[in-house]
């Protein structure tokens, strides 16, 4: 038995080289398509030397979220020394994602740059900030991700959710001889074709007759994707279509691809009671949120609530052996 479990890692680490030549070979050979259109290649699969990492978390955030950022560096994001100890020890880098205002080096762009220059925790991407924009900012997201950081995993999440940081590099640890992996909570839910109402999709006659779902995809709060998938969409970005939400345009961008849909319902507990009892029966969620609220309902005042009922406890990451 044991030769068989050594054949079987073997037969695991293999495959995922081969789909990592695989991607490069790919990119040696899409340096341009058809219309003008040039395929970029990420720097992950050049000679330029990039940082190596575990994992990219980049948290979702906007200009109007300083209390969301400020909830998130009181509980589960370490800050400052212990942000960098992370990165160097663990190989998890953790920054927020955001564009830049509409009027560029405004008063929200400067407010931001006094925020970073305290913290030094952002990821600031070439991008106009709006909700309607997420899925560009969401490609563009993993597009320099990939550029600035050679990873193994890159994980999109927003600022209103709680995560364990020990749950979730375990979670992914698991994954990480198998090439192509999508993981979050799958889900398949309705499209709506009638204006005005949230999450409308204006391309609804694209999935068929009235009353169809999506395709499955992961929900949009948090999902993570393996290094080959983030650099398949840092060469294809500028022909990636881009629905109205931006769970469902990742998932459109993967669903014709030999792509591990990984079904993960411990990344979307609820909030306490949920993942405080599923912690306490020794099943610690990797993230909690209310699914009423798409995040932790009034986020600011309870993200610490969430963290002292469900949190890991801080010790947990730098004990975790992935």
């Amino acid at each position: 038995m044991g030769e068989v479990s050594k054949t079987h890692k073997a037969i695991q680490s293999l495959e995922k080289t081969i789909s990592n030549l695989e991607m490069e070979l790919a990119v040696s050979r899409m340096s341009s398509v058809g219309n003008g259109v040039t395929l970029q290649k990420p720097k992950s699969y050049s000679n330029h030397k990039l940082q190596k990492a575990f994992v990219v978390i980049g948290i979702n955030t906007a200009f109007s979220s300083r209390k969301r950022r400020d909830s998130l560096r009181q509980t589960w994001m370490p800050t400052g020394e212990k942000l960098k100890k992370l990165e160097k020890e663990k190989g998890i880098v953790i920054r927020f994602v955001i564009g830049h205002s509409a009027t560029t080096g405004g008063v929200l762009d400067k407010a931001l740059d006094k925020e970073e220059a305290e913290h030094k925790d952002f990821l600031r991407l070439n991008h106009v900030e709006g909700y309607h924009q997420l899925s560009t900012k969401t490609r563009l997201y993993f597009s320099t991700a990939v550029s600035m950081w050679d990873a193994e995993f890159y994980v999109k999440v927003d600022d209103d959710v709680h995560l364990n940081l020990g749950m979730l590099a375990t979670t992914l640890a698991r994954y990480r001889s198998k090439p192509r992996v999508y993981i979050g909570c799958m889900k398949s839910g309705p499209v709506l074709s009638e204006k005005g109402v949230k999450y409308h999709e204006p391309e609804y006659w694209k999935f068929g007759e009235d009353g169809n779902k999506y395709f499955r995809h992961a929900t949009g709060q948090i999902y993570g994707i393996s290094k080959d998938l983030a650099a398949y969409i840092s060469i294809n970005s500028p022909i990636l279509h881009r629905y109205a939400n931006e769970d469902v345009s990742l998932g459109s961008w993967l669903i014709g691809l030999e792509v591990e849909h990984v079904d993960d319902r411990s990344m979307c507990c609820g909030t306490p009671p949920d993942c405080e009892w599923k912690a306490q029966a020794g099943n610690i969620c990797v993230a909690s949120f209310d699914w009423s609220c798409s995040g932790v309902c009034k986020s600011v005042e309870k993200m610490k609530y969430v963290h002292n009922s469900c949190g890991e406890g801080d010790s947990s990451i730098w004990k975790s052996d992935f």
